[in-house]
């Protein structure tokens, strides 16, 4: 039988499952405009049934407030994660589409079509003034312009490869601090979880970490109870909260985390003949890695990981993209020279683009990957055919050669048509056009009978005041033809600068001055010769622009797509983890008149106590 008192605990349950619950919407109520806040609420179930051993057999002892739990769905959390994901790969890639293609538009003065009009125009004065120094001037200075055009393309390139990889170490320190950031928030809430409370507002946080992390690369999260080896049944209250990154790579497991250590490349690091120097390689490393450690044994982080997801993967396209070409191909042969220490590597190509010198990328030095050792080179040759023979140093092969038959890369294939594509696009037009024009200036004479010259050249990497001869940049024994010239050395040949009367305007010796055959012919090749994807000299930009318009607009299609999305989901997973004004003014209502009724309830219980104690006589 229930003691006298029974219905006194039963309404003190409800009295305290009532105040908790107001006290639950007065926070709700509190946080409605805080970021990243859960809706809570009281979780309560009825008390155990008390035997009383009467013929109703069992009596109800109240109510159990047992926690406060955050009302959030999970589903939805990862549905806007994904997306987050998404939009940050292509708000980057429409970023950097855009200031690519504001630096290719032509705005009517400056841009090459416009450049290429006045080349054709002042070619075609020389034509008609016979040949005068001044006409020639004119176009000699036109060319000048076309080749400034390139170098401030190529300027502008770099510049702009340089700023995604200043954001591509950003990027990755805002990681390694939200990794910190969740281990540390990890710690809080197992602390007070293991005490029987939930940390709901500390778990906010850390899902608001984690959505910010979602946008800079692909996250999985898994968060697991943890067991009581000796007493499985036992609730512990701690968790395992593990976040992998691109691709299930583990960033952080509960307390301990990774970092990603950016590693800038040296001189011979480069992968493609344009890029600059001191392009990130990043790397995995423990928390306590700080700068100036030795790096030499990290993992690396593979950056051509398609799984990688997020602002890094947006990044990481635009500053590596180059369209599926790279070298690639398989050790033939690999021989040791014993007194040099120098290795001879010959590797096999099939890809039909790394057979055209005028497309090529690879740097003069720089490192290839056999078999996943990295090997360091410091010279190539090409044999105009399908071989490729590397010179290797003797530290990189001091341990092991390449084993023949296995793969050769140099860089590494990224789809998408990023910096490294564009320019590769502006070498090869250039390589082609120069060589085309070089070979008719070649074959003529000048208006004074004497042997045509070359006008178009490059400058030393190791000198820029030095110049390529001709034999120099069309070296046929090593089959590399106009390799050595691109859009960041081009220049006229300084002879022809300071004096237009070297132009060879002559096809026939024989005849006079005013013979200007060979400018026909040089005026021909520009407007009727199909160099370039298979459009003349001039229609250069049209290829190129449609590109790069196309990968805008693509960009910017998705992006708005993305927002789109973003926005829907957002709102969908604010109307379950969202405080609601009307929701909570309702329940407001419902628990104060659920504390009133309770409250009666003992103001009634203590009559009836006051009665049978004090006015019975019991």
């Amino acid at each position: 039988m229930p003691s006298t008192f029974f219905g006194l605990n039963i309404a003190a349950s409800g009295l305290r499952a009532a105040n908790a619950a107001l006290n639950t919407t007065a926070n709700n109520i509190a946080n409605y405009n805080t970021e990243n806040y859960s809706r809570q609420r009281v979780e309560q179930q009825a008390s155990d049934a008390l035997r009383v051993f009467t013929t109703y057999g069992t009596a109800g002892a109240g109510v159990d407030t047992i926690s406060i739990e955050r009302v959030r769905d999970e589903f939805y959390d990862v549905k806007y994660r994904t997306n987050e994901t998404l939009l940050g790969t292509v708000t980057q890639r429409n970023y950097f589409n855009q200031l690519t293609q504001e630096y290719f538009k032509d705005e009517g003065k400056t841009g090459f079509s416009s450049l290429f009009s006045a080349m054709e125009s002042a070619l075609q004065d020389v034509m008609k003034a016979s040949g005068t120094s001044e006409s020639k001037a004119t176009f000699v200075s036109s060319v000048s312009q076309i080749t400034d055009y390139f170098n401030h393309m190529n300027s502008s390139l770099q510049q702009l490869q340089n700023d995604i990889n200043l954001e591509v170490k950003m990027d990755c320190d805002t990681i390694n601090s939200i990794a910190q950031q969740v281990c540390s928030l990890n710690e809080q809430i197992n602390k007070i979880e293991m005490q029987g409370s939930r940390a709901n507002e500390l778990r906010d946080q850390r899902d608001g970490l984690i959505d910010k992390l979602s946008k800079i690369v692909n996250v999985e999260v898994k968060e697991t109870k943890v067991v009581d080896m000796q007493q499985p049944d036992r609730e512990t209250g701690a968790t395992r909260y593990i976040v992998n990154i691109a691709g299930k790579q583990q960033l952080l497991d509960t307390y301990s985390y990774r970092k990603l250590v950016c590693v800038a490349r040296d001189n011979n690091e480069n992968v493609n003949q344009s890029d600059i120097t001191g392009l990130y390689d990043i790397r995995w490393a423990p928390s306590n890695f700080k700068d100036g450690d030795d790096y030499s044994r990290l993992d690396y982080f593979d950056l051509s990981n398609k799984l990688m997801g997020g602002e890094l993967q947006g990044l990481i396209d635009m500053r590596e993209g180059n369209n599926s070409f790279y070298f690639n191909g398989v050790v033939d042969n690999a021989i040791k020279d014993v007194k040099t220490g120098e290795t001879t590597v010959t590797i096999k190509v099939s890809d039909s683009r790394l057979m055209d010198m005028n497309k090529c990328t690879l740097p003069t030095a720089g490192k290839i990957e056999v078999a996943s050792k990295i090997y360091a080179y410091t010279d190539w040759k090409y044999n105009g055919g399908d071989t490729y023979t590397f010179t290797l140093t003797s530290e990189s092969t001091r341990s092991t050669i390449p084993p023949v038959g296995r793969t050769a890369t140099v860089g590494a294939n990224y789809e998408y048509q990023g910096i490294p594509y564009y320019m590769q696009q502006m070498n090869e037009w250039i390589r082609k056009f120069s060589s085309r024009v070089n070979e008719i200036m070649t074959s003529g004479y000048t208006s004074d009978s004497k042997d045509g010259r070359y006008i178009l050249t490059g400058t030393s990497d190791m000198d820029s005041s030095a110049q390529y001869t001709y034999p120099e940049i069309t070296t046929l024994s090593e089959n590399k033809g106009y390799y050595s010239i691109t859009a960041g050395n081009l220049v006229v040949t300084r002879e022809l600068r300071e004096n237009a009367d070297l132009l060879a305007t002559k096809m026939d010796v024989t005849e006079g001055e005013s013979e200007y055959r060979n400018i026909e012919k040089l005026y021909e090749f520009f407007t009727k010769e199909d160099i370039f994807r298979g459009a003349t000299s001039g229609e250069f930009l049209d290829k190129v622009l449609a590109d790069v318009a196309l990968n805008t607009s693509n960009s910017q299609t998705l992006e708005t797509t993305y927002t789109a999305l973003e926005k829907t989901i957002g709102n969908q997973r604010l109307s379950v983890m969202g405080v609601d004004e009307d929701e909570e003014a309702s329940a407001l209502v419902q628990f104060e008149h659920t504390y009133t009724l309770n409250s009666k309830m003992i103001n009634t219980l203590t009559q009836i106590y006051d009665r049978l104690i004090t006015q019975t006589g019991v």
